[in-house]
Order: structure tokens, then C-alpha cells, then sequence
């Protein structure tokens, strides 16, 4: 059976200058992982309409799902909604069940429900609403586009709710070794080993801790078997290893 594959693509110049740090890939990547839904691009963009309706129009064409975070807030620079319209040719507006979220979440805390927050309900046409637990405002999804927030409490919120609906695969499964010695030494060895274990995926991943060099090779893969001899093998040429 082959893995449902899936792109993720980050909106917000506030990552691109270093402002903030991203920690919605990083989450979505191990949602994914343990679903059995195969991550297989990765993109960041700017909060430029163009720039979000090209990645849109050609990660959406390049994996059955594409998770989008950033950009449906209430301000004037929060335009993904209006993005990801254009990107599909809708139309986009309040819609009604958004706008009772809002209406029923602002009255609870004691705040109106001003035009800025109203934005936060305009959500193009045909789309599903996503969940919010945390602040009400939804996100949504259109066709295999998921579209959820920035903050990162709520995208995690909202990526348990779509991928609750989604069909999952085979989850991946990684093992690692640690070695104490520099990876210039390890090359040939961990060659041969990912020659005789052609359908796992091996990785090595060098590392300096207290002025000594090493490497952590990582193996992955969804045979735990397959898993199991190649692990064998690199404990065999790599004696002093230690599984992590």
C-alpha cells in the first residue's frame, strides 16, 4: 500500500525575517508521520497574495494534502483567506456558522465583535470549517487544502481535527545508533549497509559533544523486521555503537 502524501506550506514574513520561529512544520511532520502520511515538501512564503496563490496552485497539485499555517487573523496583512480563494476561483465572504463562532466566543469574554474580528468569518465558498477550541476563529479546508492558523496552540488543535478525518497509511518507524567517531570514518561501512537495505532509508547525522566528533545514524522505514537486520548490520561494522 503506498502512504497518502502531504505538502506544508508556512505564511508570514515574520518567519522569512527570523522574527519568529516556526514550530508548525516541525509539529505537522510528526502528526504526519505517526498517521502514516508521508510529508514530502516543505514550503515558506512572505504574506504576498501572488506568492501564496502560486504555492497553493502547485503544492496542492503535488500531494493528495496540502497544509497550510499563517495569515487568517484579523489584520490588514492576514490575507491567506483571500489567497487561497483566488487560488481555487471562488468567491469569498462572512459566512453565517463563522460568524456565530465569533459572536458566541466575544460574548462569552465580554468583548464586541468588531469589523477587524469580523475577518477573521470570511471564508470562501465551499469550504469546510476547521475546529478552534482555543480562540473560535476557524480555519478551513478546500478540496485537499487545510488551512489553520499561525499560533501554534491552535494549529496543533486544528491539525488534530483534520487529521481525525483523514485516511492514514503505514506510520514511519526510526531507530537510531550513536556513534563515537568522525563520519569521515563511517562513510564506507554505512555504504555498504544502505546498499543491502535498499528499501529502508539510512541517514547519517554528524555531531560534536564535549570537543569529541560523532554521528547519529538514523534508519527508517515501515518493515520492523527489515528495520531490525539493518540495525543488526550497523551494530556489526560499528561495535561500539549505541542505540538511542
Amino acid at each position: 500500500m503506498t502512504n497518502p502524501t502531504a505538502a506544508m506550506l508556512v505564511i508570514g514574513d515574520e518567519i522569512l525575517s527570523g522574527r519568529t520561529r516556526d514550530a508548525n512544520l516541525h509539529h505537522i511532520a510528526g502528526a504526519l508521520t505517526a498517521a502514516g502520511i508521508d510529508l514530502v515538501e516543505a514550503r515558506i512564503v512572505p504574506d504576498d497574495h501572488a506568492r501564496i496563490v502560486a504555492a497553493v496552485t502547485a503544492l496542492r497539485g503535488r500531494a493528495d494534502h496540502l497544509f497550510t499555517s499563517g495569515g487568517i487573523g484579523p489584520t490588514h496583512d492576514d490575507i491567506t483567506a483571500d489567497a487561497i480563494a483566488a487560488a481555487f476561483g471562488v468567491g469569498i465572504g462572512v459566512r453565517d456558522d463563522a460568524r456565530a463562532l465569533l459572536a458566541g466566543h466575544y460574548a462569552r469574554i465580554g468583548l464586541p465583535l468588531t469589523a477587524a474580528r469580523l475577518r477573521m468569518a470570511r471564508i470562501p465558498d465551499g469550504a469546510t470549517l476547521i475546529e478552534n477550541p482555543v480562540s473560535a476563529a476557524p480555519g478551513f479546508s478546500i478540496g485537499n487544502v487545510h488551512v489553520m492558523a499561525g499560533v501554534p496552540s491552535v494549529f496543533r488543535e486544528m491539525a488534530a481535527s483534520v487529521l481525525g478525518r483523514l485516511a492514514g497509511g503505514v506510520p514511519l518507524v526510526t531507530r537510531s545508533l550513536r556513534v563515537d567517531r568522525p563520519e569521515s570514518e563511517l562513510a564506507d561501512p554505512l555504504r555498504a549497509v544502505a546498499g543491502d537495505h535498499a528499501d529502508l532509508a539510512l541517514g547519517s547525522y554528524p555531531f560534536i559533544r564535549d570537543g569529541r566528533f560523532g554521528a547519529l545514524i538514523v534508519v527508517r522505514g515501515r518493515d520492523a523486521t527489515r528495520l531490525d537486520a539493518a540495525i543488526a548490520a550497523l551494530c556489526a561494522v560499528f561495535p561500539d555503537a549505541v542505540e538511542e
